[in-house]
């Protein structure tokens, strides 16, 4: 089985596209940064300024986190750097098993000075640095070394999550059981991390 076709100039398939799409798309239900989606959408009720935040802010973040994995790959392209990629997709998927807190702080109420798509945007790149979804993302850019389709991927997958969020409000804690939809994600990192482990084993 293939995750990722590579062809001639090291243009990569579709295939990195929809993988990272799927895997941050399930990492990201249950985040903080799903809770603050929720939490903004409340404050604002201005769902679509909120939604135009978040996808912003995403894609810069996660641009910059899947160029930084793609440069640092490229400097280390070895087995040993390929194994230390594979033991990072492995490690998140323990820690995508442990459920997010978003603490919302004592000025949440009050009116915010630069509205509903600033605010966001400005809250969602803070919150989102460090966070398992960007790691996610420099991980999948060390491996795939394809900045654009893995920002693209990462960046739909993130707006899957969020947009039913944004839209649906607390409601949503109450119907999705984040329990199961962790474990997903979980399956889908250790997954790819073994898969990258094979990979780097098979090398000479």
């Amino acid at each position: 089985m293939a995750l990722v076709q590579i062809a001639p100039g090291g243009t990569l398939s579709m295939e990195v596209l929809l993988t990272s799409t799927a895997l941050v798309a399930f990492a990201e239900i249950g985040d903080k940064t799903m809770l603050l989606a929720i939490v903004l959408a409340a404050r604002f009720k201005r769902h679509w300024a909120v939604l135009a935040g978040i996808f912003v802010a995403t894609l810069a973040n996660h641009a910059l986190a899947a160029w930084a994995g793609s440069a640092v790959a490229g400097l280390l392209a070895s087995r040993g750097f390929q194994i230390a990629v594979a033991c990072g997709f492995i490690a998140m998927a323990a820690w995508t098993l442990v459920p997010d807190r978003y603490d919302d702080d004592a000025d949440a109420d009050k009116p915010s000075r630069y509205g509903p798509f600033l605010t966001t945007l400005i809250a969602f790149f803070i919150v989102e640095m460090g966070d398992k979804t960007q790691i996610a993302t420099i991980a999948l850019g060390a491996r795939y070394q394809d900045v654009m389709m893995v920002a693209a991927g990462t960046t739909l997958g993130m707006m899957l999550a969020n947009t039913p969020a944004v839209f649906g409000g607390e409601a949503i804690t109450r119907v999705v059981p984040l329990k199961w939809v962790r474990a997903a994600a979980a399956l889908i990192f250790l997954v790819l991390g073994l898969w990258t482990l094979i990979e780097a084993m098979g090398r000479p």
